[in-house]
């Protein structure tokens, strides 16, 4: 019992620390997109925290399972144990924070206006047919419709007086973004499978739980990726590499080509919807028949000697 209550304390205490970290610096990184958007729009701090909230509980999710199984490793747990009661605990703060979203999705945010981001001058750029085009506000975000200066490769300098009968679209006010494609990949399939998990949670109770919770058992189940070697960190690494490649099978089962695909596979024989959970469900119960038989031959080979 005591390794029982150290397991879910600090399964507890990773998961609000990770989630209130991600939330706060998708916070942040939602409040920049929306002050590069022209014209500027109203600010919905709520809405924004909300969206911040989700993508962070799915984030949350994984890496308090992923540091769970890693710690209940390195104290030679007992790894049924480790299993049900992960899949347990995550699925009961994954289900506790989707009822607070959902339930402030409904109530109404404080709209406060846009704020101005740069001055007269100010010049944007976006690539049209790999050729970069440069668009120069004469007087800066205050009147983006405004005069302005449309200067595209290998054509004179346009000037437009007033844009409001022109179908122009502004590209966004420049701040950066050197974010490697691997990251930004892992952060759409992090947004993709919470989506996911939130639509399921909006159609139906019994929906939500079987997909959330047999992601979250075959999760759970990967304990056996963090016994590959002596060394933790590299255990924790290759941990790491598995739960991306779930990550990854998440997203490609459920596109809209391969649904269509396995819709016309089952051919009625089971819902649509079911068809990705028995999917994770099998998997996960193949790899616990196969972290059950690794243990048996183990404990004949050391009964030999």
């Amino acid at each position: 019992m005591r390794n029982l209550a150290k397991l879910l304390v600090f399964f507890s205490v990773s998961f609000v620390i990770i989630f209130l970290a991600a939330a706060g610096i998708r916070f942040l990184a939602l409040r920049v997109d929306w002050a590069q958007n022209l014209p500027p729009k109203p600010e919905t701090s709520l809405t924004l925290l909300i969206a911040a909230a989700h993508w962070a509980s799915s984030l949350a999710m994984h890496f308090a399972i992923l540091l769970a199984l890693s710690y209940g490793a390195r104290r030679q747990y007992f790894a049924p144990m480790v299993v049900i009661s992960v899949t347990l605990l995550s699925l009961i703060f994954n289900f506790g924070i989707s009822s607070a979203l959902y339930q402030w999705e409904h109530v109404p945010p404080a709209v406060t206006a846009g704020k101005q981001v740069g001055e007269n001058g100010l010049i944007l750029s976006s690539k049209l047919n790999r050729n970069e085009t440069a668009v120069i506000l004469l007087n800066g975000p205050a009147q983006p419709l405004g005069p302005r200066v449309v200067a595209i490769p290998d054509q004179p300098l346009q000037f437009f007086e007033s844009t409001s009968n022109v179908n122009i679209d502004l590209p966004p006010i420049p701040f950066g973004d050197d974010t490697p494609w691997f990251l930004r990949s892992v952060y759409i399939d992090f947004k993709i499978s919470e989506a996911q998990i939130h639509k399921r949670f909006i159609e139906s109770y019994p929906s939500y739980f079987i997909y959330a919770g047999a992601l979250i058992f075959l999760l759970s189940s990967l304990g056996f990726a963090i016994k590959f070697s002596v060394w933790p960190l590299a255990n924790l690494f290759l941990g790491a590499l598995a739960f991306r490649g779930i990550l990854a099978i998440e997203t490609f089962l459920n596109t809209p080509e391969i649904q269509e695909i396995m819709d016309s596979f089952l051919k009625g024989t089971m819902p649509g919807t079911m068809a990705v959970p028995v999917i994770f469900f099998t998997f996960a119960l193949l790899v616990n028949l196969f972290a059950i038989l690794v243990y048996i031959i183990k404990r004949q080979n050391k009964d030999e000697y």
